[in-house]
């Protein structure tokens, strides 16, 4: 008796094993844990688990809602990444802030602390800064993953590289640039393309964010894969949201400047004081992510929107042409997911009755400017949370709209509130 149920027992660890070692190699590939490169080295990333989410609202045909642009489940560890700065460094202390505008602030930031999902926030009024506050341990001097708020990054960048005669302009046709990177057969409308239709998203290219962009990260050549995408719509058509577009504009900078874009970055924004971008990740190629995966403190975010503020002037120096960033906010095209205007790199709305340009990065990472109020405001929030499904967004929104009239709508506003 023994000796047949030793045959049992050894049978069954037989089958067992194998089955056990199967189940763990076999596991999905978004369940694998995501290997980080150190900064400045190429890495490919491991598939983003499909986020389980749905949008309250569907988004148009062929547009992917900003808020699932990228899965909840891709993240950057940019806090914890060494940082490669490309400006001049933060400030370690926040500076002295300045005598709030109107009582109404301090309740303001009491319903900021209610959204268990926001981190940080920052208010400046014509550069002065009226609150600056961390929540739940966070502060506003640690990097963040900004996700698609460095697409206004790109675009700054593209509009400096224009006006230094390194791109022709926004109807430059993209072909020509990245010819080896075309498909063998490839469709006519691709010499269609240009600049402008990159940066406001209208290329016609079916999109590589949403659903698709755990596909296209694992290519190996992201740029083929992007030129390779089928047509949902001819250049210049409606918005078709994709990282696809903005990472086309990262390469095209790389070869037209003969440097890597964080290099450019660091050289063409450094006059820009308390600016600094700290981890960019890079994809396999080496090119690095055109709007996405880049890290920034909110004070680094607050310092970039003050130079869309002052019409690209930082102190003395013109750092980006006047005329790009009027460019930039001129509506090009309108999502059809929150209704919204854009223009290169900029979300272009109505709140409280005053024109607002808006950055805005998956989680809800915002850079908010109101020209009339001389406003900027920075939020940053958890990067793993949606934003535009589940109403979050629209509370970022509403707090803005309140700030907007506590500290006073254009100059009369403001001179009421200062008395």
């Amino acid at each position: 008796m023994k000796a047949i149920l030793a045959l049992i027992l050894s049978c069954a660890l037989a089958v067992a094993g194998p089955l056990a070692i199967a189940s763990a190699e076999e596991a999905p590939a978004h369940q694998q844990a995501e290997t980080e490169a150190p900064p400045g080295q190429a890495a490919r990333a491991a598939v983003p688990a499909e986020p389980e989410r749905r949008a309250e609202a569907p988004a148009g045909p062929g547009e992917q809602a900003e808020d699932a642009t990228e899965p909840a489940t891709e993240t950057e560890p940019a806090a914890n990444a060494p940082a490669r700065p490309t400006g001049p460094s933060e400030p370690s202390e926040p500076s002295e802030q300045a005598e709030a505008p109107a009582s109404s602030l301090a309740g303001i930031v009491e319903q900021a602390k209610e959204l268990d999902a926001l981190e940080t926030l920052i208010v400046a009024r014509d550069g002065e800064i009226l609150v600056e506050e961390g929540f739940r341990g966070h502060t506003t001097t640690a990097t963040t993953n900004i996700k698609s708020a460095s697409k206004s990054v790109m675009s700054a960048l593209v509009g400096i590289a224009i006006e230094k005669g390194i791109l022709e302009g926004v109807d430059q046709k993209i072909a020509p640039i990245l010819k080896d990177k075309l498909p063998k057969d490839p469709d006519p409308r691709l010499d269609e393309i240009t600049i402008g239709h990159l940066l406001s998203m209208q290329a016609g290219l079916k999109p590589t964010s949403g659903e698709n962009y755990g596909r296209w990260i694992v290519t190996r050549d992201w740029v083929a894969s992007v030129l390779a995408q089928p047509f949902d719509d001819d250049p210049g058509g409606a918005m078709l949201y994709s990282t696809g577009s903005t990472h086309l504009l990262s390469a095209i900078l790389t070869r037209r400047a003969g440097k890597p874009t964080a290099e450019l970055a660091k050289e063409w924004l450094k006059p820009v004081p308390g600016f600094r971008i700290g981890h960019w990740q890079r994809d396999p190629k080496g090119i690095y992510i055109g709007g996405n995966q880049m890290a920034m403190s909110p004070r680094s975010m607050l310092a970039f929107g003050e130079l869309y503020r002052n019409r690209g002037r930082a102190g003395d120096a013109q750092v980006v042409p006047e005329d790009w960033i009027e460019q930039s906010w001129t509506p090009r095209t309108r999502s059809i997911r929150s209704n919204d205007e854009y223009g290169y790199g900029w979300h272009i709305t109505r709140m409280a009755d005053r024109t607002v340009y808006y950055a805005w990065g998956f989680g809800g990472q915002m850079i908010y400017i109101c020209p009339d109020a001389k406003l900027t405001v920075v939020m940053t929030s958890d990067e793993s949370r949606p934003s535009a499904s589940n109403g979050y967004l629209d509370k970022l929104r509403r707090l803005v709209e309140e700030i907007i009239v506590a500290v006073g709508e254009g100059e009369e506003g403001l001179a009421e509130v200062e008395q």
